[in-house]
């Protein structure tokens, strides 16, 4: 079953995503920050459930321009059976709601798994830029 991320899935989607490989989780993946997350940006996360479990999950947002996709990720058992195309499809659909019709994600440059899987739904890799990052904090995994 798909259906919108809620707050109360926090522990079971951070175990999914702690045990997907190449997942970078930073400490503003805390409760805290995913719950103000998802309150800024209604609708536009999801999970997959199967029998009360959380299967899949994926985090999305907007800043009212573009959309960012974020922390997909489908159980080892579970995949191949289209449940990461089903939450990237809700993702897209979800944002299209919204207006937004370009979506940005990022993937580590090692992870050729992830790539190929974003490649075979259409999405591209954009060589022309390149990003950047600034850090306020003292906080140095965020």
């Amino acid at each position: 079953m798909l259906r919108t991320m809620l707050i109360s899935d926090y522990n079971q989607v951070m175990a999914l995503w702690g045990n997907t490989e190449s997942m970078s989780l930073r400490g503003v993946d805390s409760e805290k920050n995913i719950a103000l997350y998802l309150n800024k940006n209604p609708g536009l996360s999801f999970v997959v459930e199967k029998q009360g479990l959380v299967v899949g999950a994926v985090l999305a947002g907007t800043d009212g321009r573009r959309g960012y996709l974020q922390h997909l990720a489908v159980n080892a058992a579970s995949r191949g059976e289209g449940l990461g195309r089903q939450l990237v499809k809700a993702v897209i659909d979800a944002l299209a709601e919204q207006g937004i019709a370009k979506t940005h994600l990022f993937v580590h440059a090692d992870n050729k798994a992830a790539q190929g899987f974003y490649e075979s739904m259409e999405w591209f890799a954009r060589d022309e830029v390149r990003m950047f990052s600034f850090n306020s904090s003292s906080e140095l995994n965020i």
